[in-house]
C-alpha cells in the first residue's frame, strides 16, 4: 500500500485501489486499543434512477434504506448478533447519498472485519424475510411521519425542490416500499455494492498489509460497472413554494428557513464550498454572532437556533431555524442581516475568531476514529481529501464569505417551513 503523510496534522494514511476496484484506506494509530472499521457504498436514498449498460432503471423510493436493513441477514443467522458476540459494537446507516456499515472493537479485529466484509458483500434475501421487513419499516415510517422535526425538514425540502430526490424521505413511504421484492434488492446490491463503487476505511493499531489481505480474500475479485445516476431536471434557484405550515403537537412553533445553493463540482471545489458555507453561516447565525446575541437577549430565539449547509444528489442548500414564538419575525431579522453582510462583509475580528475556531475543530476531528473514517470515505466519494481541510480553511478570505452571502443567500430564493401548536 502507498503511504501519504500529513505533517500539518501529524497523520499518516496508507491507501490503495485493489484489483477489484475497492478503495482502501488505513490510518494507523499505534498504541491505541480501540480499532474502527467503516465500509461504505456510494449509494443512498437519492439513487433511485440509474443507467446500467444502455438501459435506464427506476427503483422504488426507500430501496437503499431497505437494503441496509436486510444486509445483516445471512444464511447462518444475523451478522449483528455475530459481531456483538465477538466483542464488536456494530451499526449502519443510510443517508441521501451513502450507505455505511461500521463497528469498533478492542479484540478480534481481523475476525470482525472478515464478518463485516462477508455479510455486506454476500446478499441473502428470502420472500418471507422481505415481507416481514416491510411491516417493520412501515411502522418506522409511520412513527417518523408523526415527528414534528421530520415534518418540518421535509416541509422545507418539498418547498425548495421540485424534482430532486433530496425532497423525499430516505426511508420511502409505506406505499413505495410495498413494491420492493427480493429481486429488487438483489439487483440494486449487484449494481451498487460492487467493490468499485465502495470504500473501506480502517483506523487503529492495525497492519495495513493484513487489512489488504483480508479484503482481497473476502471480497469479490471482479470490479463491477459503476452506474450513471439521474437526479432529475436541473433545479431553478427559485423555490417551488415560499412557505409550508402544519399544526402538530409542539409546545412552541418550530421553523426552518432555507435557500437552494448552486452545488460545486466533484473535487476540491466541493470541499471549498462546504468550508466557506460553514464559516458564513456561523458568522451569520452562530452562537457568537451579533444576530444571535441580539435575538437571544430579546427572548426571540433560544439556544436551539442554528444554521447548517448540506449537499448531495447534485443539489445543495443552506438553512437556519429553531424554536420561536414568531418565526416570521426571526426570518425577517435574518434576511436583514444577510443584506447587511452582503453590503459590508463580515466583521474582521469576528471572521478571524470564527475561522480560528473552525480550524481548531477540523484538527480536533482527527482525534475521533469515527470522524476520520467517515470523512475519508465521504471525501473520497466526492473527489477530495478531507486532510486538506485545515489548509483550505487557512486560505479562505473575508471576500469569499461576502461572495457567499451575495450569490447564495438570496432572499427571493428562500422558503420557510413552520410547525405550530394546534389552535
Amino acid at each position: 500500500m502507498k503511504l501519504k503523510e500529513y505533517k500539518n496534522v501529524n497523520e499518516q494514511v496508507y491507501f490503495d485501489k485493489l484489483a477489484n476496484g475497492l478503495s482502501l484506506f488505513v490510518v494507523p494509530k499505534r498504541g491505541f486499543q480501540k480499532r474502527y472499521a467503516y465500509f461504505a457504498t456510494d449509494y443512498g436514498g437519492a439513487d433511485r434512477r440509474f443507467k446500467l449498460g444502455e438501459n435506464w432503471i427506476d427503483t422504488p423510493m426507500g430501496v437503499a434504506h431497505f437494503l441496509e436493513h436486510k444486509m445483516f441477514d445471512t444464511e447462518e443467522g444475523n451478522a449483528l448478533t455475530k459481531l456483538s458476540a465477538n466483542g464488536a459494537s456494530p451499526n449502519a446507516y443510510t443517508s441521501t447519498d451513502i450507505t455505511a456499515y461500521h463497528f469498533e472493537c478492542v479484540d478480534k479485529f481481523n475476525e470482525n472485519l472478515e464478518t463485516l466484509l462477508s455479510f455486506v458483500s454476500v446478499p441473502y434475501f428470502t420472500p418471507e424475510s422481505v415481507e416481514k421487513e416491510k411491516g417493520i419499516i412501515a411502522q418506522e415510517i409511520l412513527m417518523v411521519e408523526d415527528d414534528p422535526d421530520y415534518c418540518l425538514y421535509y416541509g422545507l425540502m418539498k418547498s425548495l425542490f421540485s424534482s430532486n430526490p433530496m425532497r423525499d424521505s430516505v426511508a420511502g413511504t409505506v406505499e413505495s416500499i410495498s413494491g420492493i421484492t427480493p429481486d429488487t434488492l438483489y439487483d440494486c446490491h449487484k449494481v451498487f455494492y460492487n467493490p468499485k463503487n465502495m470504500a473501506l476505511s480502517i483506523v487503529g493499531d492495525v497492519e495495513p498489509s493484513e487489512v489488504a489481505a483480508i479484503s482481497q480474500k473476502i471480497l469479490p475479485t471482479e470490479a463491477g460497472e459503476v452506474p450513471e445516476r439521474d437526479y432529475g431536471a436541473a433545479e431553478s434557484p427559485k423555490p417551488i413554494a415560499h412557505s409550508f405550515t402544519k399544526e402538530m403537537e409542539v409546545s412552541l412553533p418550530i421553523f426552518l428557513a432555507g435557500c437552494k445553493v448552486r452545488p460545486a463540482p466533484q473535487g476540491p471545489e466541493s470541499l471549498q464550498l462546504e468550508l466557506v458555507s460553514a464559516l458564513a453561516l456561523d458568522i451569520l447565525a452562530g452562537h457568537s454572532s451579533p444576530l444571535y446575541i441580539r435575538l437571544y437577549g430579546q427572548g426571540i430565539v433560544n439556544s436551539d437556533f442554528a444554521a447548517s449547509f448540506d449537499s448531495s444528489a447534485g443539489a445543495a442548500y443552506a438553512m437556519f431555524g429553531g424554536e420561536a414564538r414568531e418565526p416570521e419575525r426571526v426570518f425577517d431579522e435574518v434576511t436583514k442581516e444577510i443584506k447587511r453582510l452582503s453590503d459590508s462583509g463580515p466583521d474582521p475580528e469576528l471572521f478571524r475568531r470564527i475561522k480560528k475556531a473552525a480550524l481548531g475543530a477540523s484538527i480536533r476531528a482527527f482525534n475521533s476514529f469515527e470522524s476520520i473514517s467517515g470523512n475519508i470515505v465521504g471525501g473520497h466519494f466526492r473527489g477530495y481529501d478531507p486532510f486538506d481541510a485545515p489548509e483550505f480553511l487557512a486560505r479562505i478570505t473575508e471576500s469569499d464569505i461576502t461572495e457567499f452571502y451575495r450569490n447564495s443567500l438570496i432572499t427571493d430564493n428562500m422558503a420557510i417551513s413552520v410547525i405550530t401548536p394546534p389552535e
